[in-house]
């Protein structure tokens, strides 16, 4: 790809790199937000439920000696430590030396909540105790550490993993970008390089037309004069029609969302009449058109390609063909292939040309004729039937262009049948 447009590209690819960066940061911001809320959520749930288990060991009856609630041991060794409290009914609060003073307003506390003593964030519930009638309550709690823990090690990971992930977001989206635009890229360039050949192709004959024209308008002329202008005019006017047609065929096949509807069609059949049609043609220039065509050469594809791709076929080859010259059109199967061959006596293709041949507009030859549009519309035709092309050279010296597609079960059926 030239400067300019890999220019192009790659400023199409790094913008859409850095939008597509950006809707992952927003995203895994989100994501990782959720991440933590969860994370705190699960743990705060897990602390609840084993600060309401503990205080359904709280006994319904008064504490022995006057005493206060002794937790359960903890279920697994060295978890968190759990704090408790028994507020007896004279506000007499019973805890271990350890624990932080519970504050007044915490001592009815019911439901798990979060509260704050001396600095450390807790989360706290109570339960009364003793039996109806004593008054005594016992408030348990665990620190928050684990949770805050949790968060931290979270947040750590990604702040870790975030940036490196939008790192490989945006390089992933600028390489993936260049590969999808590139293509996208080359066909509008192709686009605009095809838009320029057939402007250049319409333009010459409707240069000589207009010549002729403003000559003929400038001043009498003779009788003869006249007719040649005419014929020139009429020349050109076929040649730009030609042109305009085989444009329009293109422009069809490119837009069109799916092929026609494909036929069996017997190639030896369709072979014989585009032949026919071309025998005027032929005569004209004393070219000996020859037709070998076997049975059972059955393909499946719309008819009406095949037949214009017969038709290009044929009409490359009395074209470059020299007078007196012999075109030979055979059709014949082979290991499960129907395959046509077109061997004319012109100049041939030269290998290196044989790549091209098929591009839009390029001509192997400088010899008067069409402007490079026919084996174009040929190639597509046989690329979107399933077909293979096999470019050589012919007896003759000239040019060989042979297509084969899979046989079709009709074609097979026949084949067995002869035999």
């Amino acid at each position: 790809m030239s400067g300019p447009q890999a220019g192009d590209v790659r400023r199409s690819s790094i913008r859409v790199a850095i939008a597509t960066t950006i809707l992952v940061a927003a995203g895994y911001t989100i994501i990782s937000a959720a991440v933590v809320v969860i994370v705190t959520q699960t743990l705060t749930a897990q602390i609840d439920q084993r600060l309401q288990s503990t205080l359904a060991h709280v006994p319904q009856e008064p504490f022995p000696g006057g005493g206060g609630f002794q937790p359960p041991r903890p279920d697994r060794p060295f978890g968190p430590t759990l704090l408790n409290w028994t507020i007896k009914a004279d506000g007499t609060v019973l805890t271990d030396s350890a624990n932080p003073v519970l504050p007044v307003e915490y001592r009815t506390v019911t439901g798990p909540e979060t509260v704050t003593i001396d600095g450390t964030d807790l989360r706290i519930a109570g339960a009364p105790a003793g039996g109806p009638g004593q008054g005594d309550y016992v408030v348990v709690a665990q620190t928050l550490d684990a949770v805050a823990e949790a968060q931290t090690t979270v947040l750590r990971a990604e702040l870790i993993i975030g940036p490196v992930l939008l790192v490989v977001v945006f390089l992933g989206a600028i390489a993936i970008g260049r590969r999808v635009a590139a293509p996208i890229e080359r066909a509008r360039q192709r686009q605009l390089e095809f838009t320029a050949d057939a402007s250049h192709e319409l333009r010459t004959p409707l240069a000589v037309i207009e010549a002729n024209a403003s000559l003929a308008l400038a001043q009498d002329r003779s009788a003869d004069w006249y007719r040649t202008a005419f014929v020139r005019v009429d020349g050109e006017s076929k040649r730009m029609r030609r042109l305009v047609e085989d444009l329009l065929w293109l422009a069809r096949f490119d837009a069109a969302q799916a092929p026609p509807a494909a036929e069996p069609v017997d190639l030896g059949i369709l072979a014989e009449r585009t032949a026919d049609r071309f025998a005027a043609v032929a005569e004209t220039r004393g070219l000996r058109l020859a037709l070998k065509a076997g049975t059972g050469s059955v393909v499946a594809a719309p008819p009406d390609w095949i037949d214009r791709l017969v038709g290009v076929l044929l009409d490359n080859a009395c074209k470059y063909s020299p007078d007196g010259g012999a075109v030979d059109v055979t059709v014949a199967t082979s290991g499960g292939r129907a395959r046509l061959t077109v061997d004319d006596a012109g100049p041939g293709i030269p290998e290196a040309e044989r790549e091209l041949i098929f591009d839009r507009f390029h001509r192997a030859t400088d010899a008067e004729g069409g402007a490079g549009l026919g084996l174009a519309i040929a190639d597509a035709i046989v690329r979107a039937t399933g077909g293979r092309w096999q470019v050589a050279s012919s007896p003759a010296g000239g040019a060989r262009l042979s297509v084969s597609w899979p046989q079709s079960a009709t074609g097979s059926r026949a084949n067995q049948r002869n035999a």
